[in-house]
Parts: C-alpha cells; structure tokens; sequence
C-alpha cells in the first residue's frame, strides 16, 4: 500500500498534466458558443473512435463488470457488454436522421421539444440531467474507492482533486477540449487496460484454476442460459443500452463528426473494441469467485491482481484511475453545459450568450458540489442509476419512434411513457426494500410502451408530422 502522502502528491501531479494540457489547448481554440457545445462538422473518424472509446471507459469498468459476473455470472458478462456494444450501433442510423432533419441542432431534447412538445420534452430533459448527475456521481465515487484500495487517502480529497481538474479545463474549453484530452487519456487507458489483462492472467494461473473452482463452488455462474444468469443479462443488456441512447455526451459527438462516414466508422470501431474489453474486465468476477478470493465482489478485480503489486503498478493505478474518471467526466460536464445554454436559450431567449455561459457554469458548480458530497461520502447509488435506467427504459421507443413515423402523435407518445413507467414501477423495488424482479420491471417498463404505441397508431390520426418543420424552428446560436 502507498502512503497518503505520496498518493495525493501523484493524483495532484497526474491530473494537472491533463488540466494544464487541455488549458493550453483551449486557449488556441475559441470559436464561439457554437463550436464550445458541438464542434459541429470537425471531428474525423480516428478523434470521433476515441472520444467514444473515452467516454466509454469511466471508472466504472474497473467495479460494474466484475461484480456482476460474481452473482449474475457469464450472463450478466455478456449483458453488460453487448448493452456497451449495441447503443453504439444503433446510433449510427439514429445519428445520420437527426443530422438530416435537424442539420442545426444541438441536443436531443431540441428534437424532443420540436417533434412531441412541452410534456415528453420535460420528462427527457429531466432524464438525461438526472442521469448525467448520477454518472458524474458514480465516477467520482468509483474513482475515490480505488484510490482508498491503494492508500489511505480520504475520499473527499481524492473526489475534490479530480473535480477540480476537470472542472477548469471543461468550463473553459467546452466540446472540442473535451475531444482532445479524450485522445490523450486513451493513451494511458488502452496500454494500462492490455497490461491488467496480462497480470490478471498472471495471477490467476490462466482460465484453468478459476473454472475449477467455479465448477465446484458456483457452476451456475458458468451457464449463460441459467435462468438467473439469462434474466440478469437481459435485465443489465436493457438497463446499460437504452440508457445510453439518453447520454448528451453522445449526441454532441454525433453533431461533432465531420459527416455520416465519420459517423459509421467511429461509432462502430469504438463499440467492437469496447465489447471485449468489458467481456474480459467481466471476467475478473469470475475468477474472484472461483479461486474464492477475500473481499467483497464490488472490488473483485482489485482482489484478483493486486495482491502483491509492486510500487510502480500501485502508482501506475492511480494514473489509470486517474484518466478513466477524466476521461467520462468531462464529457458528463460538458453534456450538462451544452444542455443547459441551449434550455435556457429556449427559457430566456433574449438573454446575451456570455451570460448563457455564466449561468450555465454556475449551474454546473452547484451540480458538482452536490456530486462532490454524496461521493465524499462513498454512498452506493445503485438504486439511482437502477431508477435512471428504467425512466430511459419506458422513454427509449416513444422518443425514438418519433424519429421515423410521421403519424405518431405526441399524445400517443406520452401515453406510451405513462404506461412503461406504471408497468415498470409495479414491480421496480423501494429504497428500503431488496432489489429483486428487476427482470420483471425492465422488460415491462422496455415492452409495454411498445404495445401502447403500435396499439395506438391504429386510431384515426391528425394530419401526419412534417419533419421539414423542425429544421426551420431549430437554429445556430448567434455565432
């Protein structure tokens, strides 16, 4: 274990290399407010792969993979990563039609508001703030953890380190800073990602003695058509994929690439790349259990390779750990940002754009402060990820039907959502009670509003939506 001491004088060291570089960067890129939220039209497909892969690879792939496989087994595994693979994909056709029919915008919820109006506007703008917060929230806690598994630093300190760093480049620089620093931290992550790989499998003695072991303790856990294992996969597939069609961070990529081309190749490098890599970090679970390692799942990972790591890797973590959470985080920043000035646009459209900004990066302080306690305090938010997972879940096939069908009508939209919520709702769990039935309460929250909404469609309908509409009320900001 590394000394307190030594351990904030790295983590100050390693996060003002990133602050410092994405500072200097920024200052030779003001262009104004639009290129500050989108960067529209000015990403290839080689920044676009790694800025996705980037955003991607947020502290979390160090604890959700692993801990799931040690109680949903190779399922879950596969849940997880397929529901990382899949949104990737289904963006590209989704990402081409809102270039096409809102070649102007900025944020999904600029669509949402053009195509369905006020009442599913309000709902997923709240969905997509609320789960930026929490995985701001979950970043920080993840990234607090891992540092108190190496040191004994508290976790406020590391929490305010790391969001202090990425507060003043991202506040400054906007999208494009984002972009690059994006592309430098991945050439700490990849590296780092290939050489836990290599010692996990070093210190596990290859797949042999963990299968061993999960044959005699939990051969369950081995069986991907296991009824909890396969009930878990689905329910971790549905949770992770729906939820990220919600993400901003996404949307501002998706208006930020140079054109469709760009579109195809990034998103689908990064989602190939991004599902072994998930599918191995899963795997790690499996050998905790199988080789029936002390700790608790949540850390299966650091239980597997950090046995006797030597002073060099335990540094080298914080680093990794390090670009991980900068590397989601400021995309989660930048996400509120860009969501914030285009709503208050929408609010208070006579108000300046510098003052736009300043009351955007007020906002998001506020929000940061609020993410710095609960994450200072090493809460698990599960429960509020599990609850911003099912919100997307009912909203995912209303908003995105919309996309397509111009006899679709907004009451119909809304009707949909009510109903997967109410589904979803009757069997998701309270706070004080075990989390149980998820499977029950995602399918239902995911299939229900599909059967409202083609149920409905056989109504007679309005005169059908025209698209075109959208463009000409959905404008540039001023520069």
């Amino acid at each position: 274990m590394i000394n307190a001491q030594s351990a904030i004088l790295w983590l100050g060291l390693f996060a003002a290399l990133f602050a410092v570089a994405g500072l200097v960067f920024a200052r030779r890129q003001q262009d104004g407010m639009e290129d500050f939220i989108v960067a529209r039209n000015s990403q290839t497909s080689n920044a676009t792969f790694l800025t996705l892969l980037a955003t991607t690879m947020g502290t979390w792939v160090l604890f959700g993979p692993a801990e799931a496989a040690t109680w949903g087994g190779i399922g879950a595994v596969l849940g997880y990563a397929l529901g990382v693979l899949i949104p990737r994909l289904v963006m590209i056709p989704l990402g081409t039609r809102i270039r096409q029919i809102m070649p102007t915008g900025h944020t999904l919820t600029e669509f949402v508001y053009a195509r369905y109006g006020r009442s599913v506007y309000v709902f997923v703008l709240f969905i997509m703030l609320f789960y930026l917060f929490i995985s701001l929230t979950a970043g920080l806690t993840g990234i607090a953890q891992m540092v108190a598994l190496l040191a004994p630093v508290p976790l406020w300190v590391t929490a305010s380190i790391v969001m202090l760093s990425t507060l003043l480049y991202t506040l400054y620089g906007g999208l494009k800073v984002t972009i690059f620093t994006d592309r430098l931290q991945m050439i700490v992550i990849l590296p780092f990602i290939m050489l836990i790989l290599f010692l996990g499998w070093q210190a596990t003695g290859g797949f042999t003695p963990a299968i061993e072991g999960l044959k005699e303790k939990a051969p369950q856990l081995l069986n991907p058509f296991d009824t909890n294992s396969l009930q878990t996969g689905v329910t971790f597939f549905l949770a992770v994929c729906l939820t990220g069609l919600f993400y901003q961070g996404t949307w501002q990529r998706i208006f930020a690439a140079k054109d469709d081309k760009v579109i195809r190749n990034g998103f689908i490098l990064s989602g190939v790349v991004s599902f072994p890599i998930i599918l191995a970090l899963g795997l790690f679970g499996l050998a905790f259990v199988g080789l029936s390692l002390p700790g608790s799942g949540s850390t299966a990972l650091f239980s597997v390779m950090l046995g006797d790591a030597p002073y060099w890797l335990l540094i080298g973590m914080i680093f990794f750990g390090l670009a991980l959470i900068m590397s989601s985080a400021d995309s989660t920043i930048s996400g509120f940002h860009s969501l914030f000035i285009i709503d208050l646009n929408r609010i208070m459209p006579n108000l300046a754009e510098n003052k736009l900004a300043k009351t955007s990066r007020w906002l998001i302080i506020v929000i940061s402060v609020l993410a710095l306690l609960v994450a200072s305090k090493g809460y698990s938010i599960l429960y509020l990820f599990l609850l911003a997972d099912l919100l997307c879940c009912a909203a995912a096939f209303p908003v995105f039907f919309g996309f397509y069908n111009a006899r679709y009508q907004s009451y119909q939209a809304l009707l949909s959502i009510i109903g997967g919520l109410v589904a979803g709702f009757f069997y998701f769990p309270m706070p004080w009670e075990p989390i149980a039935f998820l499977f029950e309460s995602f399918v239902l929250a995911t299939l229900v509003p599909v059967a409202i909404s083609l149920a409905l469609l056989v109504l007679p309908s309005k005169k059908a939506f025209d698209f075109s509409n959208i463009s000409q009320t959905v404008k540039k900001l001023s520069n």
